[in-house]
Order: C-alpha cells, then structure tokens, then sequence
C-alpha cells in the first residue's frame, strides 16, 4: 500500500503558505499542482492541521497506516469514511479541512472511524469583531482573456446562455389553464418528444397506443422552448409569502435567458398583476420585455382565456424569434455553484473544481453565485473575513443568525442538514459536510451578499441566501441571475432548471459510470490522482462555454425542468 507522508505535507507548508501568507490558513491540500497526485494512496489529510484522515479506499481493520507514526485501523474504514489521526478524548474538537468540523462524545485511539454516535456537529462561533484582513491572489487568466460564448443579447447589457418564452400562473388556481395551453403549444411548435414509455404500456397491455400528432421541426428557430412555471403559491398564504414569490417570478420573466412571458391571474388572489407589475419595475428598471397579461375573472369562459392567451403569445413569438446568438465575452457569464447528492468525496474533487473555476471567473470579472447558506455552517467565520466591506460581512451574519434561529424555534437546525445518504457516505455532520460545500466558492473575495431573490449586481463572487434543498436552491438561483448553473453530486440526482442550463459534475467517476445519463462532467480523476483541481476545473470552463453557446446539458435532454420557489419556512 502507499499511503500519504508527513514530509509532503511540511512541502506544503514550506513552499505554499509561507510564501502566500495571505491565504486562508485551511487552503486545502489538493488546490495545487505542484503537491502531489493522489494516484494509488489510500486516504488524505486534506489540510495540515487535521487529526482526521480520508479513507480514498476501504481500509481493513488490523491496516497499518505509515503518516510518519504507524497508525493502526482499529474498525473497518469505508471509502469515503473518516479515521483518526491521533487518540482524542471525550469532548475534544475533530479538525478537518483546518476548522473544527465536530466533537467527539468518546475517548477514541487512532485509527477509529469516526460515525454519527461518536460525534456530534460542532461548528466555531463566528464573529465580526475579528474580522482579519483578507488579500486575494488572482489565478492567471491570460489565455482566457478574449474568449467567448455565443449567446443572446439583451437590451439591458445582460445576455443570456438560451432563449425561451415562460407562462406563469400568478396563482395555483391557474395551473390547468397552464396545462392546456402547454399541451397545445409544445406540440404544435416542435418542442414535443415523445414518451417512449407509451409503447411499454402498449406491450404490457397487449393494445395499441393511440398516437398523437404533433410538429416534427421546431417552429420558430431562434426559441430555445416554451416554459411553464408550475408552482401552488399566489393565495392563501401570508402576503410575506406572495411577496417572496412575486419577487422570483420577476427574476425569471427579467432573466437573460428569456424572451418575454405570459402572465395568467385568476383576479382575487393575493399575488395581484399590478403588485407584480410594481415589482418588475422596482428591481428590473433597465429591462425591456414583452410580458403579457390575461385575467380569468375579467373573462366569458376559460376557452376565451386561452384562446387569447395563445393567439397573442404566437404573434409575441414571431417577434422574439428574431433574436439570434452572437459572440459575448465571458465577463457577461453568470455561474450559480450548487451542490446535492453530496458524498465523502464531494469536497476534495467536484466542489474544490467549481472552486477554481469560481475564482477564474470572478479575475474573469464574470460573477459567480454559492448558494445554500446552511452549509456554511463552521466555516462563516472564512466568509466574513473574505467579504469587501464590514457592510456585506454585518449582511450575511444577519440572514444567516435569521436562518438559524428561525431553524431552532421549531426544534431543528443547521445540525440536522445532512441526509441519510450523506451520512452513509461519510458526511456525519453539518460541518464536515459544510466546510467541503464551502470549496465550491474559491477563495476569491465575497463581492456581495444577497438575500433570496435579490438579483445579482456585481462582478465576483456572490453569496445568495437560499435552503440546501437542491431544487429550492436552483431555482433561486436562476431567480437571481444565473445563465449557468453547475451542479456537483457524489450520489447522482437528475435536478435541472426551466430556463437556466445545469451542468452536472460527478464527484466520483463510478457514479459518472453508473448514471452516466444525468452526468455531464467527471472529477473522479482529481481522486485516482488522474487530473489536478487545476486541470479540471480548465475542463470545466470549456464545458461552460460550450453550453453557454447552445450545448445541450444532459438535465435538459432528459426536460428536467425543476422549479420550486421558496416559502421562506425552515428549508434545511
């Protein structure tokens, strides 16, 4: 077996952090090519300071690990899974990534794998009085100075990575009206695919399947699709929560990558049109675009509602396909950061790879989005001295305390956000699983902190306030900007956006084989010592590109059009 050395990580100490002291001082192991690969080891010690080791490989009980002092396997050690560097007792702090990532509730030896009854969550209590001078060392951008994507150009200088036409219900009670409408449209203008299911039905049932007929070319050619933003809001809630979501729908109506929109209000609901209309222009002012409204109170019958709805979408239509793609240089690319279906192996590959590409973006001056705010939990403290000002830094800890307390009034917590599945492989506690979600942001400078549904406004990265639920937090992203949104899963879920194109990266390369019809990108080679960060996050700036110009991501192959606006309740 060859197992990672003490001597490489004081090469690491010695040549990166003494002569960058600017760093973070937990700048993770793996983030240079210059260290080492990971080709054929057994586990990692991300960070110098850790007293925890990663299992790269199941490791046998009665395993003797040489990291300088023999250390040996007291249990089984599955892949993925966390062992003892050294003996702690009860009550002692587990160091990973360079933060405290738990507390042992147990004496444990080293060599003990390290599971949800022998620690528990613990996270380092922020604070902006000591907030340390940050200073940021740019990755070298030269040879993507220049590039571009092609995409569509908006009159508000923003431009978009695709090109649709959204419906929108202002209420649930519009959701059949939807429905109709979509059927008809999709079919008749070329965006129809047929359910291959129908014909296994057929076979099982030993009948014919009646087929439907529908346009084979795309009508218009420059319309990416017809949207439809399904969604069981509007009414009956509280007017904080009609507001919320009016606040979204406007991000997707005033997005880059849509044309114009179809607005249907029943009349009487809370999330009135001229609340709507308010709203748009409050955080829109600079955008130009068609929206079209029909009332179903102001109506003879659902069939005049409809008919009108369509007749007059179809005529919008023309007008936008007129649009097409031209050159637009990366600074104009907006990049969400998201995360789910987390493994063991997700914070050393597949987030540390969004990371360096965050950070080319943002000396890009391209903006860049991280997510999920319950997974910051243990590393605000890194956040809140990265942040510009003290204005943006007293900003975050606002929302995210808010977050948390309003978390723990009904008896939960950032401590409860892991899942069964990422506790089976390895991510035990908020923390452990927050500091290597953290790495999907770089380590640029936070260049603004934006609470759900703000949009974005500045170059660099960006911190948006949204749950860790995947579709949640995608679908706020693309409600605050996002032209692309990258997704990195260990696990593998199908999650994708209406509007915005989702990039799927795998962390490991057996679940890019084994769902290789949802995963776009593979970093597993980051962890069979195949590829640096560096390498694959080039890669995956390319892969960008490509979809920005009009590449199909697997998620939007499959339509996986996920879209479930935020109620502003405890969402973990």
């Amino acid at each position: 077996m060859n197992h990672l050395c003490t001597n490489v990580h004081s090469n690491y100490t010695d040549n990166r952090l003494n002569s960058h002291s600017s760093l973070p001082k937990y700048v993770p192991v793996l983030m240079t090519d210059d260290l080492f690969t990971m080709k054929e080891n057994d586990i990692l010690q991300i960070d110098p300071k850790d007293n925890v080791l990663v299992a790269l490989k199941e490791l046998a009980a009665g395993t003797v690990v040489d990291m300088g002092l023999s250390i040996e396997v007291k249990e089984t050690i599955p892949q993925k899974h966390k062992m003892l560097l050294e003996d702690l007792v009860k009550g002692q702090q587990v160091i990973m990534y360079g933060v405290p990532v738990g507390v042992v509730q147990k004496d444990l030896p080293a060599g003990s794998l390290l599971t949800i009854e022998n620690t528990k969550h613990f996270a380092e209590p922020l604070s902006l009085e000591n907030r340390k001078k940050y200073t940021w060392q740019a990755p070298d951008v030269s040879k993507w100075v220049g590039r571009t994507f092609s995409g569509y150009h908006r009159s508000s200088g923003k431009v978009g990575t695709a090109n649709y036409w959204l419906f929108i219900p202002l209420v649930f009670c519009e959701n059949r009206n939807l429905k109709v409408i979509e059927e008809a449209l999709i079919k008749q203008l070329g965006y129809y695919k047929p359910n291959k299911y129908e014909s296994l039905v057929s076979k099982h049932l030993s009948g014919q399947v009646t087929q439907t007929t529908y346009a084979t070319e795309q009508v218009f050619k420059h319309i990416d699709g017809i949207r439809f933003l399904y969604h069981h809001g509007g009414c009956g809630g509280t007017r904080q929560d009609a507001e919320t979501l009016l606040r979204l729908l406007a991000g997707y109506v005033h997005h880059p990558n849509v044309a114009g929109a179809t607005v249907l209000s029943l009349g009487c609901q809370h999330a009135q049109a001229d609340w709507f209309r308010s709203l748009q222009a409050e955080l829109y002012p600079d955008s130009e675009k068609t929206v079209l409204y029909f009332e179903q109170q102001q109506m003879a019958s659902e069939e005049e509602l409809i008919s009108l709805a369509i007749s007059e979408t179809l005529e919008a239509l023309k007008q936008a396909n007129e649009t097409e793609r031209k050159p637009a240089t990366l600074d104009k690319l907006v990049v969400g950061l998201e995360c789910g279906g987390s493994d063991g192996f997700s914070g050393i590959s597949a987030n540390p790879v969004l990371g360096r590409v965050s950070d080319l973006l943002a000396a890009l001056k391209a903006s860049t989005i991280l997510s999920e705010f319950p997974e910051l939990n243990g590393v605000e403290q890194n956040i809140i001295d990265r942040c510009e000002s003290q204005e943006l830094a007293e900003k975050f800890v606002r929302i995210q305390r808010a977050y948390e307390s309003h978390a723990q009034a009904v008896g939960s917590g950032f401590d409860m956000n892991p899942s069964p599945g990422n506790i089976r492989d390895g991510l035990i506690t908020d923390a452990i699983k927050s500091a290597g979600a953290a790495k999907k942001g770089g380590s640029a400078p936070v260049a603004d902190i934006l609470d759900y549904t703000e949009p974005v406004t500045r170059p660099g990265l960006n911190l948006l306030c949204t749950p860790g639920n995947d579709v949640e937090s995608t679908t706020g992203l693309a409600g605050s900007g996002a032209n692309i949104i990258l997704f990195t899963t260990g696990l593998g879920t199908p999650t994708g956006n209406p509007i915005t194109p989702v990039i799927k990266v795998s962390s490991n390369s057996a679940l890019a084989a084994r769902m290789n019809d949802i995963i776009d990108v593979n970093t597993g080679g980051v962890i069979e010592g195949t590829k640096t960060i560096e390498q694959a996050g080039d890669e995956l700036l390319e892969k960008i590109i490509a979809v920005a110009s009009g590449e199909q991501t697997k998620a939007m192959k499959l339509e996986q059009n996920d879209f479930i606006p935020w109620k502003r309740g405890v969402s973990l």
